[in-house]
């Protein structure tokens, strides 16, 4: 059999179909090469009635393709899965994909071993109806809007640094003469760094990042292994393939794309090359397109970031969206802002007159400070500094609005002092966009109704309410009961714009059930909600995947499309209006002197009186406070980890059922103190205060405290004498992560959950996702926590009498 071609049923190219030829004969071999659990395929075979078979202990759907003749005499073959078109082949191979799986259906097949879903919502058309195809996408994030592939060949055109660190990490494969000259300048760097006061893993890492390889030199003089390596680097910018994700995921994965989004030139560059050397085609492809704007007047001279502007207008130019709102930190950056703007200003026109593409921006505000970036911590008044800045560039055509960002954990009423702020640079700047992240998990329900009222509570008689925008508005008081319908008319009587982002919801372990999804029932409710991707080649989707999703995923009927439409267009119209009012006033103030200085100017002003909004905090540093308590986990044992009472927020006072405080009983009586330890949330309360009354007398008992803590929760601790292990998160419904780094990655453990919402949730997810093997149990009598294990089939079974004995056992 000859090769006779490839493409791919995701946007991810994580499902190959690879095409061979034998006289007249066409056949497919489809494969998964970056999913190593199996799954995938498996539930691919399964729902669409697929022959499977298994080859070096990886699964293979392989079969023949029918041919046919046309109507004007033409061989065609038709690929199909049961009854549905999926790819018609010429012979002089032009393949037109027909449908595609979109990613939430994915990711929900590669994580379980019985998916239950219909083909028809597991293998999606690729076209919409014209008269209610959307146009915008007002929620995506800078940094996720580019594909791997793109990133890529953006790293090839620059010839930017790659760290020796992510080399070892993703286990690429370099040429002798490649890994010789980097093992010389890692020794020089290691020289360097000698007395940088770090020693074992922390140094090894601290030179690692620091030594870098010509990221064009990487792939082209190492040809025989460039397949593989852009394999495994595609990989690394998006997310894990076998599972939900969740936060800590993301993180990562964004520290993988800054190399390239960020990404700084190496001096050490590489002669021109043949571009044909690149294998992958649509890696080659864009780089080729690149050369030719490198001689183009219009962006000749564009940075990397304006090249990411032009190719993120290209992309949504493909896709039919005329108008875009991306969030990006870096416009609150006193050092950043202007800077970026400066680039925006100088790159935009003409992309906008070659894509026809609108791009504004709103300037991303985090909730809370991210832990994964050590080197880079924010003041204790960030959000005050980020208030400062965004009053000085709020003025700019290019900036909309705020948005406030991050992982929802903490009650949004902890930023009420800074909404104060944010609120006046609304009414400064009429139009200015209110965005706040709000009801994207389920543990804070009264997070969207809060959002608003940060923004009425600051309104004096009289003043105009700016335009309010809740990103994600998934978890909210059902909306049929009285706390749900007061928390409607307030959305209807405000105008508020809720803003929907199905793939990155499923990805992210925020949504698990399409039927309890809440969009039907806002548009029922005549509420104003649009489409957002969340930065969609990040969640392996697109704005047309995204409708898709919510068209066939939530049975959306027509009338709610066009509602959705309708809407769009109308905001459409007055964000152009918005932007030409600013544009108008920039233009008349640069007759004055020069915007970029005035910018720069107020950020200096602003940030001098910064001293007098700032807000003590009344928690205190549980590092400093709990030091002598901290205890090594014993390297002999297995960890068992409980959850039940840490892990409940939004009021969510932990109930504790009689079958589950009988079977933690008889597992207490059960186990060996010399093979076991236990590792519970900070907050003793629930099942963990129950645990803690049972064992502490036999058991090692650990608690994860947050790195912030109450007065009170210190002292509560210090009566129960735990031993503590710090988390770097400051909120406690982040410290999942920390148990990810400290036992999932590390060490087999057993996890058990009797109880708690979305940090509960996590904590199942990272398990599960982790590196160590987990048990993972669940309490069959929270509805939430079954229908969790249903989605995790094969990974996590309930807590009852048999499971005891697995646990005793450790597998």
């Amino acid at each position: 059999m000859i090769y006779f071609g490839k493409f791919y049923l995701d946007n991810e190219k994580d499902i190959v179909v690879k095409l061979y030829k034998e006289l007249d004969h066409l056949f497919y071999r489809i494969e998964t090469p970056y999913h190593s659990s199996g799954n995938l395929l498996y539930n691919l075979a399964q729902v669409a009635a697929l022959p499977l078979s298994k080859e070096a202990d990886r699964y293979v759907i392989k079969d023949e393709i029918p041919c046919f003749i046309t109507a004007d005499n033409r061989e065609l073959w038709l690929l199909s899965f049961k009854d549905l078109p999926v790819a018609e082949i010429t012979l002089d191979k032009e393949i037109v994909l027909k449908a595609r799986i979109p990613a939430v259906a994915k990711i929900l097949m590669s994580q379980t071993k019985d998916y239950r879903g219909e083909l028809r919502d597991t293998l999606v058309s690729t076209y919409i109806d014209k008269d209610y195809k959307f146009k915008t996408d007002l929620h995506t994030h800078m940094n996720a809007n580019l594909s791997p592939d793109q990133l890529i060949a953006l790293g090839l055109f620059f010839q930017i640094r790659y760290p020796l660190y992510y080399i070892k990490k993703l286990q690429l494969q370099l040429s002798d003469d490649q890994w010789e000259k980097l093992l010389a300048k890692r020794e020089d760097k290691a020289k360097e760094l000698a007395d940088c006061g770090l020693s074992g893993k922390y140094l090894d890492r601290k030179i690692d990042d620091n030594v870098f390889a010509n990221f064009a030199d990487l792939l082209i003089n190492n040809p025989l292994k460039q397949e593989e390596n852009i394999g495994k680097i595609r990989a690394s910018l998006s997310f894990l393939k076998d599972g939900q994700a969740v936060f800590t995921n993301l993180e990562k994965v964004y520290l993988y794309r800054y190399v390239f989004t960020k990404g700084i030139a190496c001096e050490e560059r590489i002669a021109d090359y043949n571009l044909g050397i690149i294998t992958d085609k649509d890696i080659r492809n864009y780089l080729h397109q690149m050369i030719i704007d490198s001689q183009d007047p219009r962006y000749q001279h564009f940075s990397l970031f304006q090249h990411k502007l032009l190719w993120i207008a290209r992309n949504y130019q493909a896709k039919g969206i005329e108008y875009v709102e991306i969030s990006d930190t870096t416009l609150v950056k006193p050092q950043a802002a202007v800077a970026m703007l400066k680039e925006v200003h100088a790159a935009m026109p003409a992309i906008r007159k070659q894509t026809g593409v609108m791009i504004r921006f709103l300037a991303g505000i985090r909730r809370i400070p991210l832990t994964i970036v050590k080197d880079d911590l924010p003041s204790i008044n960030y959000l005050f500094e980020n208030a400062a800045v965004l009053r000085a560039i709020a003025k700019d055509p290019y900036v909309a609005g705020f948005d406030i960002i991050g992982e929802e954990i903490n009650d949004i009423a902890e930023l009420k002092a800074v909404f104060k702020e944010l609120t006046a640079i609304c009414l400064e700047n009429p139009g200015f966009v209110a965005r706040i992240h709000a009801g994207e998990n389920d543990s804070l329900k009264d997070n969207v109704s809060k959002s608003i009222d940060m923004i009425l509570n600051n309104l004096k008689p009289g003043d105009p309410v700016p335009p309010i925008r809740i990103g994600h508005g998934l978890y909210t008081p059902n909306l049929n009961t009285k706390r749900g319908k007061k928390l409607a008319e307030k959305i209807y009587a405000n105008g508020v714009v809720l803003e929907f982002q199905i793939t990155s919801n499923i990805r992210l372990n925020n949504l698990n059930n399409f039927d309890k999804h809440p969009l039907k029932a806002y548009l029922a409710h005549g509420l104003n909600c649009v489409q957002g991707s969340d930065g969609y080649s990040l969640y392996g989707s697109d704005p047309m995947e995204e409708q898709l999703a919510l068209k066939t995923l939530l049975k959306l009927d027509r009338q709610e499309l066009l509602k959705m439409a309708e809407f769009e267009k109308y905001y459409i119209l007055k964000s152009r209006e918005n932007f030409n009012d600013k544009r108008h006033a920039s233009y008349e103030l640069s007759l004055k002197k020069s915007i970029y200085d005035d910018y720069q100017e107020t950020i200096a002003a602003n940030l001098q009186k910064l001293a007098s909004l700032a807000k003590n905090s009344d928690k205190v540093v549980s590092r400093q406070e709990l030091g002598s308590f901290f205890a090594p986990f014993p390297s002999d044992k297995r960890p068992i980890i409980l959850a039940g009472g840490s892990f409940n927020t939004s009021g969510c006072k932990s109930v504790m059922v009689d079958g589950d405080r009988a079977l933690l009983k008889e597992l207490v009586n059960k186990l060996d103190p010399k093979k076991f330890f236990f590792v519970i949330g900070h907050r003793l309360e629930g099942y963990e205060l129950e645990l803690y009354k049972l064992a502490k007398e036999r058991f090692a008992i650990f608690a994860m405290v947050p790195s912030l803590l109450r007065r009170k929760e210190v002292d509560n601790i210090k009566a129960s004498a735990l031993k503590v292990h710090f988390a770097l998160e400051s909120s406690a419904a982040g410290t999942y992560k920390s148990f990810n780094y400290e036992i999932f990655e590390r060490m087999a453990s057993t996890l058990i959950v009797l109880d708690g919402n979305s940090s509960a949730m996590n904590l199942i997810q990272e398990a599960k996702n982790g590196k160590a093997r987990a048990l993972i149990f669940v309490s069959a009598n929270k509805k939430a926590l079954k229908a969790k294990a249903q989605q995790l089939e094969g990974y996590v079974a309930l807590f009852d009498a048999s499971a005891l004995a697995t646990i005793e056992k450790g597998y």
